[in-house]
């Protein structure tokens, strides 16, 4: 169809209604086969893969707990099943009778397949009320108007974004059952690709009981409670509001987890450090950190998207953000901190379980990556081996500071937001406000929330029996150490450009 608009999600487009096709064009053409026929069109995208070589992980029957912390990855196709064992769960799991009878529920999320999700809920449950919030975009809208035409019990939820450039991107459901309420928050997308054969990060709630107080009385050594309140209102919505009245009416205790969200806006005075890193900053400043830690212990980010960060590093990268992170209620940790992050490289994606296709969930793009070419000396590569998932391409983010054997972490936070100062923010007026575009969420685990020690030990590579009960300040990171740097020859994934080596799909990438 001529003069189509061009579809806004890029090579991250997961739409899958015709309507949707005739209405926006896909000029990036995601995949070439290698061995496509000249008759066949530029666009085609190869049908030949491996999938059905690799045998379909067997569904877990055992209960995966994750006591104490509650963080788990999710369930990937094409891995051995003891790692889908281990600290894992699926949207299956998630959405389970065996947790009680559902209510309603909510869920916030940047993308949404509708029919999918309504499918993942079980039959009982899939004509119960169920709010999706979602970014006021008007593609968006329009797109998630149509798909709920036929479910009559979903309610849109609009949030609305202050800036042209930010997005919804935070990724929380609240089930509420008949006996308590759970909040989950996590990192993947409600499309049937981010459950698949990627890496993504869970926190699965406690199943939160009704409070005995008459009142509400925050219950949360960590102020969650509270925090999500304030954070729901930040929509400034009557639908969400109701679910906040809701929150009120139970015993969260049980979340020993802080709440760092980020909402679009302009924050000052006293709401400047409530959100974004500076929630994170005056998090550290008020908790003691390990007695053991200092400027030696350096700090590690995970992401799968990267944004403008600056021409020079210290302009947000090694300034404002990692003056955040590194933040201690003792001096002595104020002095310079090793940054190391992490982000797959090319030849990660292209040996992934998915191969190419896995690089239109990271969106790092040319024009951006040329501007800070100083980011390769931060880089490693994505390593989970010991999780059994160097090849469960990451769309998971998780931060932490890690002792320099690493073998202990003061802290770890999984988290909506990737490596941007849309998603953390960004000082203006000379550091009197915080301009942050988009919404996100996660949470911060810190090591005296539960228990007297001060520091997590990392779960040893040789074994992933080494967290829960047994072990409880054990903690399982979803990524393997040591750290591997790029080489000289790696390069970071650039989601615009070509790579023609077959991947593991046999398929090369021409996204022009």
């Amino acid at each position: 169809m001529a003069g189509r608009s061009v579809c806004k999600y890029g090579i991250a487009c997961y739409r899958r209604n015709p309507q949707h096709f005739l209405e926006f064009s896909h000029p990036w053409k995601e995949l070439v086969n290698r061995d496509v026929s000249p008759s066949v069109s530029a666009g085609s995208v190869s049908t030949a893969s491996n999938d059905n070589t690799v045998p379909k992980a067997k569904r877990v029957k055992k209960e995966t707990t994750s006591d104490p912390f509650h963080f788990m990855l999710t369930k990937v196709r094409g891995i051995k099943d003891e790692f889908n064992e281990f600290l894992s769960i699926g949207i299956d799991d998630i959405l389970s009778t065996k947790h009680g009878k559902l209510k309603q529920s909510i869920q916030f999320n940047y993308m949404f397949d509708i029919d999918w999700l309504v499918d993942k809920y079980p039959s009982e449950f899939q004509g119960l009320p169920l709010f999706i919030v979602h970014q006021d975009k008007l593609e968006t809208v329009a797109q998630l108007e149509q798909e709920v035409q036929s479910y009559p019990n979903i309610k849109l939820v609009r949030a609305h974004l202050m800036d042209p450039f930010g997005t919804h991107h935070t990724k929380m459901m609240i089930l509420h059952y008949e006996n308590g309420l759970r909040v989950v928050i996590h990192t993947a997308n409600l499309i049937e690709r981010d459950w698949d054969q990627k890496t993504q990060g869970v926190w699965f709630s406690p199943l939160f009981p009704p409070s005995v107080a008459s009142n509400f009385v925050e219950s949360s050594p960590t102020n969650f409670q509270t925090d999500l309140i304030e954070y729901l209102k930040s929509y400034r919505s009557s639908e969400i509001d109701i679910w906040c009245e809701l929150i009120k009416k139970y015993d969260m205790s049980a979340a020993k987890v802080f709440l760092v969200g980020s909402c679009p806006g302009r924050h000052t005075g006293s709401n400047i450090h409530k959100f974004g890193h500076l929630k994170v900053r005056n998090i550290f400043s008020k908790y003691a950190l390990s007695r053991e830690m200092d400027e030696k212990w350096p700090v590690i980010g995970q992401f799968s998207s990267i944004g403008t960060l600056g021409a020079l590093p210290d302009q947000w990268l090694t300034g404002e953000f990692l003056t955040s992170m590194k933040t201690s209620t003792s001096a002595r940790f104020s002095g310079n901190v090793p940054l190391k992050l992490i982000f797959p490289c090319v030849e990660d994606v292209r040996k992934s379980l998915e191969g190419y296709m896995a690089g239109g969930a990271l969106p790092y793009s040319e024009h951006v990556a040329k501007k800070q070419q100083y980011l390769k000396l931060f880089l490693n590569c994505w390593r989970s081996s010991r999780r059994g998932r160097d090849r469960a391409s990451p769309h998971i983010k998780t931060y932490t500071r890690i002792s320099p054997d690493m073998d202990k972490i003061a802290w770890f936070m999984v988290t909506s937001a990737n490596l941007s100062k849309a998603a953390w923010g960004a000082l203006e007026k000379n550091g009197s406000q915080l301009a942050i575009r988009s919404y996100e969420l996660g949470v911060l685990f810190i090591p005296k929330m539960f228990g007297d020690q001060q520091i997590f030990n990392v779960c040893d590579n040789n074994s992933i029996e080494g967290n829960g009960v047994d072990a409880p300040f054990s903690f399982s990171l979803p990524f393997d150490v040591p750290l591997v740097p790029y080489s000289k020859t790696d390069m970071p994934w650039i989601c615009n450009v070509e790579y023609k080596e077959p991947d593991s799909h046999g398929n090369i990438w021409s996204p022009s």
